[in-house]
C-alpha cells in the first residue's frame, strides 16, 4: 500500500494539470453552444448567428463563421483570438468593416470575406495583419477602391476582387502589395485602368480582367500594348479575351484586335455661365459647370486664394455642406454643380472649375461677388427698433428669383426703371385709345364718310374679278348697276319737314331717292 501510494499521487496530480497542458483539443477548456470544436478548429457555420459567438477558445487557429448572419464585428469580438491562423466570414451580412478590425490576429494566413455586403473598404481595415497570405473579397458590392486601401499587406499574395461593381481603381489602391501573385478584378464594372495602378505588383504572375464593360479609348492604349508585349505571359487563353463596350464602333472587338490609331480620347471643353456672379449676405447659390469632351470628363470645383485681375479676393472657410472651399472640391462627370449656403464675405472671390478626362484638362475661372448693402440696411432698423424687422425687404427678398437677385445693385436698378417706364407708356396709350373711341361717339361724322359711291353707268356684265379691280382713288370700291331694271318702285320724295335723321348727314352729298338696282357681277 505504502509503494502503490506514490503512482497514484501523481496520477491525480496529473489529471489536474492536463487541461494546462499545449496541443490539446479546445473542447477541454470549453466550446460555444451549438458550435463543434475539435483540435484546434471551431465550427459555427449555419447557426443563423448574427455576433460572433463567445466562449471560442483562445487556442483556436481555424474559425468557421460561415453562412449566417453577421451584420458587424463587435469591438473586442475577436480580440481573444490571437493564435488565428484562418477566419472564414463568407456569407454573412457584413456592411462595413471597422479600422483595426483584425489588429488582434497578427498570425491570420487566410480572411475569407467573400458574399457579404460590403460597399467600401477604409484605409486601416486590415491593419495588424502583416503575414495574411490570401484575402477573399469576392461578391460584394464595392464600387471604388481608394488609394492605400491595402497598404497593410505587404505579404498578400493572392486578392480575389470577382464580381463586386468596381468602376474606380484609383491609381494608389494597390500599393504595398508587392508580394501579390493573383489578382482578380473580373466580373466588374471597370471602364478603364491605369498603368499606375499595377506598377506595385511587382510580383504578379496570374491577372484577371475579363467580363468589365471596357472603354476604349487613348486611356487604354497602354494595357493592349503592355499584353502584347510582355503580359501575356500573366493572363490564361480566357483572360485575354479583354472585350470593348464602348464607343459604339469598337463595341465587341478585342481590344487586342483594336489597332492603336482607333483608341481615340476628345480632349474636354468646360464653360460656366455666367462667368460672375453677384449674390447677397445670407443666401444660398448653385452654379453650374457644363463639361463635355470623350470619355466623360471629371468635373472639379476649386476655389483660387491669389489675387487675380483686381478681382476681390478672401479666402471662403469651410463649411458643413459646402463642397468646393477650403482645399475641398466636388467631383462629378459632365455637370459639376457648386453648392455655396449662407453665403458670408468669405465667400468673394475667383473659384476655377476644372474638367480632366484622358485627353487632358481644360478649366475655366468664376468670379463671385458679395453685396454687403442687404446687412447695413438690416443693422439701421435694429438700432431704432430690435423689435421689428424690414417687412418690405423680406418681401422683396422672397419675390424675387435667383437669377435676377444675382445681378449687381446697378443692374437690378435699371431693370426695375425699364419695367416702370414700360408700365406707365402703356397706361399713356390705353389712355389715348379711350380718349378717342370717346370723341368719335360724340362728334358726327364727316360728308360722305361711309357713304358707297356707285357709278352712274352701265357697261354690261362683269366678273367679280373684274369688280374688285375696280376702285377709286379713295379705295371704296366701284359697283356696276343697270338702272334699266330696278328691284324695287321709286319711292316718293318725303316732305321737307319729314326728312329721315338718317339722311340729314348727307343732304350735302344731293343723292338720288333710295331705289334698289339689279347688280351684274
Amino acid at each position: 500500500m505504502a509503494l502503490g501510494a506514490p503512482p497514484l499521487l501523481l496520477l491525480l496530480l496529473g489529471l489536474l494539470l492536463l487541461p494546462l497542458l499545449p496541443g490539446l483539443p479546445p473542447h477541454t477548456t470549453g466550446c460555444p453552444a451549438s458550435c463543434r470544436c475539435y483540435s484546434a478548429t471551431v465550427e459555427c457555420g449555419a447557426l443563423r448567428l448574427r455576433v460572433v459567438p463567445p466562449g471560442i477558445p483562445p487556442g483556436t487557429q481555424t474559425l468557421f463563421l460561415q453562412d449566417n448572419s453577421i451584420a458587424h464585428l463587435e469591438q473586442g469580438a475577436l480580440a481573444p483570438l490571437a493564435a488565428l491562423r484562418h477566419l472564414y466570414l463568407h456569407n454573412n451580412t457584413l456592411r462595413a468593416l471597422e479600422s483595426g478590425a483584425f489588429r488582434a490576429q497578427p498570425r491570420l494566413l487566410e480572411l475569407a470575406l467573400t458574399g457579404n455586403r460590403l460597399r467600401g473598404l477604409r484605409g486601416g481595415a486590415f491593419v495588424g495583419l502583416a503575414q495574411l497570405r490570401v484575402l477573399y473579397l469576392a461578391g460584394n458590392q464595392l464600387a471604388k477602391l481608394l488609394d492605400f486601401t491595402f497598404l497593410h499587406l505587404p505579404r498578400l499574395q493572392e486578392l480575389h476582387l470577382q464580381e463586386n461593381s468596381i468602376e474606380l481603381l484609383e491609381d494608389q489602391a494597390l500599393a504595398g502589395l508587392s508580394s501579390l501573385a493573383l489578382l482578380d478584378l473580373s466580373r466588374n464594372q471597370l471602364g478603364t485602368i491605369s498603368r499606375e495602378a499595377l506598377q506595385p505588383l511587382t510580383s504578379l504572375q496570374v491577372l484577371r480582367l475579363t467580363e468589365n464593360p471596357w472603354r476604349c479609348d487613348c486611356a487604354l492604349h497602354w494595357l493592349g500594348s503592355w499584353i502584347k508585349e510582355g503580359g501575356r505571359r500573366l493572363l490564361s487563353s480566357r483572360d485575354k479575351k479583354i472585350t470593348c463596350a464602348e464607343p459604339p464602333r469598337l463595341a465587341l472587338q478585342s481590344l487586342l484586335e483594336v489597332s492603336g490609331g482607333s483608341l481615340i480620347c476628345i480632349p474636354p471643353s468646360v464653360n460656366v455661365e455666367p462667368p460672375e456672379l453677384t449674390a447677397n449676405l445670407g443666401e444660398d447659390l448653385q452654379v453650374a459647370c457644363q463639361a463635355s469632351g470623350y470619355p466623360q470628363p471629371l468635373v472639379v470645383w476649386r476655389k483660387v486664394s491669389q489675387p487675380h485681375d483686381g478681382k476681390p479676393q478672401a479666402q471662403a472657410q469651410p463649411e458643413a455642406g459646402t463642397p468646393g472651399l477650403g482645399g475641398h472640391a466636388t467631383r462629378d462627370t459632365g455637370s459639376g454643380m457648386l453648392f455655396l449656403t449662407n453665403i458670408t464675405l468669405a465667400h468673394a472671390g475667383k473659384y476655377e472649375c476644372e474638367a480632366t478626362n484622358a485627353g487632358g484638362k481644360a478649366r475655366v475661372p468664376f468670379y463671385l461677388l458679395v453685396n454687403a448693402s442687404r446687412q447695413q440696411s438690416q443693422q439701421v432698423p435694429a438700432l431704432q427698433a430690435p423689435a421689428t424687422r424690414p417687412v418690405g425687404l423680406e418681401s422683396q427678398h422672397e419675390a424675387g428669383s435667383m437669377a435676377f437677385r444675382a445681378l449687381g445693385l446697378a443692374t437690378q436698378t435699371a431693370i426695375a426703371a425699364a419695367i416702370a417706364l414700360l408700365a406707365l407708356t402703356a397706361l399713356l396709350l390705353a389712355a389715348m385709345i379711350c380718349r378717342r373711341r370717346r370723341r368719335r361717339k360724340k362728334v358726327p361724322a364727316p360728308p360722305g364718310e361711309g357713304t358707297l359711291f356707285v357709278n352712274d353707268y352701265s357697261d354690261g356684265p362683269c366678273t367679280f374679278a373684274q369688280l374688285e379691280e375696280l376702285r377709286d382713288e379713295r379705295g371704296h370700291e366701284m359697283f356696276v348697276i343697270d338702272r334699266s331694271k330696278p328691284l324695287f318702285a321709286e319711292i316718293t320724295p318725303e316732305a321737307p319737314g319729314e326728312q329721315h335723321p338718317s339722311e340729314g348727314l348727307f343732304s350735302g352729298l344731293r343723292l338720288p331717292p333710295r331705289v334698289a338696282y339689279e347688280i351684274h357681277c
